[in-house]
């Protein structure tokens, strides 16, 4: 489970600018050459960018401090320091960035804002030299400005997956098999509760043009709200996505109550995630007695929900699967139509992950400044210098 990394807690420091430089024009025959002083380069920023092919977090949460270079000093002969190196940190698609101290929420990445960019810290200015402080009664000044320090800041990183379908249920409800049924995933399938410790993502393809991207989460159980399991852990993950699947062990007699805990689950999480539209499977009704109990539970949800769909199937036995392939895409189809929707916390609710439309990703290349040359005969005095 340490191999998931959906939080981290960094600190960021952008480069300090350049110092501006203090020198004066000497060549043979020329007195009084002026002041030359060049400027000091800026320091470079600490930027976000959002990457397709990043899942977690894993390549930040053991790196704590992250540094971009600072910008070079001024030279003689008007010659200015090069700016500082940005120092790129890629997170994958549905990374939300807060401020560590406020907890205000500072940059979210969507499937929307593929190859985005953020600046979290901006690098510091570089100092002016000499050659700007010339005026017609101070022909030869010996000042200079030093640079900005950079700014810093401390941020925490939260990754929620961002998928079309949630998966929702008991341990050993079967979403595991489910997922290995549909999509190319492989997660762990044993005949023992919570062989799931990470969320696991699949891709369900629909069209030529369409994907749906399912989400499975490790196996809910009673209070995992207040804390019990792994469900607190991982619940986020879901909370992101446009869809639930919820699955029932019908091969229990708890399969009466199961419904109605996992909502109670949900709502105590967060009541956003009751609105999401969603479908009940009742699933294991290969085995003896399940079929039976899988009409009763479809009845009494369908009593209380008409417009829910409930499926007796048994994902194991592959029956009633071409049911469950289309339920799922006629509910992705459904929200495909529907405007774009909100949390009551503002942020937005996923009509797709990032995977979902087909398009070639591309590539950041950042753009530094060059070098520029220097003259190692020029005389050359920085801020502070007496001479």
């Amino acid at each position: 489970m340490n191999l998931f990394a959906d939080e981290a807690v960094i600190e960021c420091q952008a480069g300090k600018g350049g110092n501006g430089c203090i020198s004066f024009r000497r060549e043979k025959y020329v007195p009084r050459g002026g002041p030359n002083g060049g400027d000091g380069g800026d320091g470079g920023n600490v930027v976000f960018i959002c990457k397709r092919n990043v899942r977690t977090l894993a390549n930040i949460r053991w790196k704590h401090f992250f540094r971009a270079k600072g910008g070079g000093d001024g030279q003689g002969w008007n010659k200015y320091g090069r700016d500082g190196e940005d120092i790129t940190i890629a997170v994958p698609p549905g990374t939300a960035i807060r401020d560590f101290e406020t907890n205000e929420l500072l940059k979210e990445f969507t499937f929307e804002s593929e190859e985005d960019q953020f600046v979290a810290c901006k690098g510091g200015n570089g100092g002016w030299g000499n050659v700007h402080f010339k005026t017609p009664t101070n022909q030869a000044p010996r000042i200079a400005n030093k640079g900005q320090e950079g700014e810093y800041k401390k941020l925490r990183l939260e990754l929620s997956i961002m998928a079309d379908i949630g998966l929702v249920g008991f341990p050993n409800a079967g979403k595991s098999t489910l997922l290995d049924a549909f999509t190319n995933a492989r997660p762990k399938i044993a005949p023992y509760p919570f062989t799931t410790k990470i969320p696991n993502l699949g891709v369900l393809q629909a069209s030529e043009e369409r994907d749906v991207i399912i989400a499975d989460i490790p196996g809910i159980i009673e209070g995992a709200s207040e804390g019990k399991g792994l469900g607190i852990q991982f619940l986020k993950h879901i909370s992101r996505t446009a869809g639930l699947l919820f699955m029932i062990d019908c091969s229990e007699d708890e399969c009466f109550t199961a419904y109605k805990t996992l909502c109670s689950e949900l709502e105590g999480f967060s009541k956003d995630l009751l609105s999401k539209p969603h479908i009940v499977l009742c699933n294991k009704t290969d085995i003896e007695g399940a079929k039976e109990r899988a009409e009763k539970v479809a009845a009494e949800i369908k009593k209380a929900e008409p417009e829910t769909v409930v499926l007796p199937v048994s994902v194991a036995a592959r029956y009633g699967m071409n049911d469950i392939r289309l339920a799922i895409l006629d509910l992705v189809t459904k929200l495909d139509e529907e405007p774009q929707k909100f949390n009551s916390d503002g942020t937005q609710i996923s009509s797709g992950s990032i995977l979902t439309s087909k398009k070639e990703g591309t590539s950041f290349n950042p753009d530094f400044m060059a070098t520029r040359s220097v003259d190692d005969e020029a005389e050359v005095q920085f801020p502070g210098s007496e001479n």
